[in-house]
């Protein structure tokens, strides 16, 4: 499962995979209104600690159709972020850890680790890199293989992009590259068949049509890799995409892509598939107190469940508005169907979610905030209904 994060200003939907995997808990991040945390210097270094407290009830947390499991959860999530830099580089080193007590089961009691590195350099006007290296350490309730025990992986990641050509330039041209390692930490053999490592290179060209409007055509290689040679999943994904990406006077920006996707298998026991494929993010902010925020996404998904690969189709709407200086408001949509090739089963999962924040001082946000999500399979008992409401404080500096 490809872990991803989802966040707006209002809250935040931890241990959420773009493709709908799993739901753990609603999470509050700082408010719309709210002002940025607060560092303190330590010598040539920004130091930016909070912590995010929380309690939540969860009626059905394995994501089960029948003899759902519920629990009250209390979780903490603090986390530290060190930065510097100077006019022509800067470096970010950040810690979170996030953990969740179940307290009616211990067994799905479990604590996840984050760590990441990242750095943005300017070497010239026409030179510039970016890159990073984080590993995360995570453990995944619902949508697991044995209903009695947590989905339990590591992933490390290195990822650098290169960008020739001056920002104002009518040409620009960016090289990418980035490297997954996934492993499992499960009992016995239990996702042995999902270890992977998972190898990326694009090619980016932009071209200016105008102020901050340009066109791009990119050119997507990656190899998968699988650990268990039994596993069969070996393959080679290709894309092309062309689109645009643009910023408004600042109340709209955003990317739009579009293409097509292959996915070839090594194994002749294995079908390819060739899909249409799009990834794009729109920010409309009308006022500076409301934002709209949409994304959507169709590409494949590496198996799961004995799927050979999975075809995702994920759409995410948000709204954030701050009714006043201290209160604010956010509303979220989701929508994610999710085609397992090889299984004949087919996934819809809607969410949708209500979160509001009230920031009585500069340093701490309380959200009040409830999320529901429908997933409605051909597998019947994958079909299930789950209800998550949540009270947090975010707390900074």
């Amino acid at each position: 499962m490809n872990q991803k994060f989802i966040s707006g200003k209002g809250f935040v939907m931890r241990k959420i995979t773009l493709a709908g995997a799993s739901l753990v808990c609603l999470a509050t991040t700082q408010a719309l209104a709210a002002n940025d945390p607060r560092y303190v210097r330590i010598g040539g270094f920004e130091f930016t600690p909070t912590l995010v407290v929380r309690e939540s009830y969860d009626d059905n947390y394995r994501g089960l159709s029948e003899n759902e499991q519920a629990s009250w959860v209390t979780g903490i999530n603090p986390t530290f972020l060190l930065a510097t830099g100077n006019r022509n580089s800067e470096y970010e080193l950040e810690y979170s850890l996030n953990h969740d007590h179940f307290h009616s089961d211990s067994e799905a009691t479990n604590t996840d680790h984050h760590l990441s590195f990242r750095s943005a350099m300017e070497f010239s006007s026409r030179h510039r890199l970016n890159w990073g290296l984080a590993y995360h350490r995570v453990e995944e309730t619902a949508d697991t293989d044995d209903i009695t025990e947590n989905d339990k992986y590591s992933t490390k990641v290195a990822r650098a992009a290169y960008r020739f050509g001056a920002r104002t330039a009518r040409n620009q041209l960016e090289f990418g590259t980035r490297y997954e390692e996934r492993r499992y930490h499960n009992s016995g053999t239990l996702n042995e068949s999902e270890e992977r490592d998972s190898l990326m290179f694009n090619t980016i060209w932009f071209h200016r049509l105008g102020g901050t409007t340009h066109s791009l055509l990119e050119l997507r290689h990656t190899d998968h890799d699988y650990v268990q040679s039994t596993a069969l999943r070996d393959s080679t994904n290709k894309a092309l995409l062309g689109g645009i990406s643009w910023e408004a006077g600042g109340k709209t920006s955003g990317s739009v892509k579009l293409g097509v996707e292959r996915k070839d298998f090594d194994s002749s026991q294995r079908d390819d598939f060739t899909s249409p494929m799009w990834e794009a993010g729109v920010t409309w902010e009308p006022r500076s107190y409301s934002v709209f925020k949409l994304n959507t996404r169709r590409a494949f998904d590496e198996g799961d469940d004995g799927a050979s690969t999975i075809n995702d189709w994920t759409t995410l709407a948000t709204w954030e508005h701050a009714w006043t200086s201290r209160v604010s408001t956010e509303l979220l949509y989701r929508y994610s169907d999710r085609e397992y090739k090889g299984l004949n089963r087919d996934d819809e999962r809607t969410s949708y979610g209500v979160g509001m924040t009230w920031s009585p001082d500069r340093w701490i946000d309380v959200t009040l905030s409830y999320l529901r999500t429908e997933n409605d399979s051909t597998f019947s008992w994958e079909t299930y209904d789950r209800n998550v409401y949540l009270l947090s404080f975010d707390m900074s500096l």
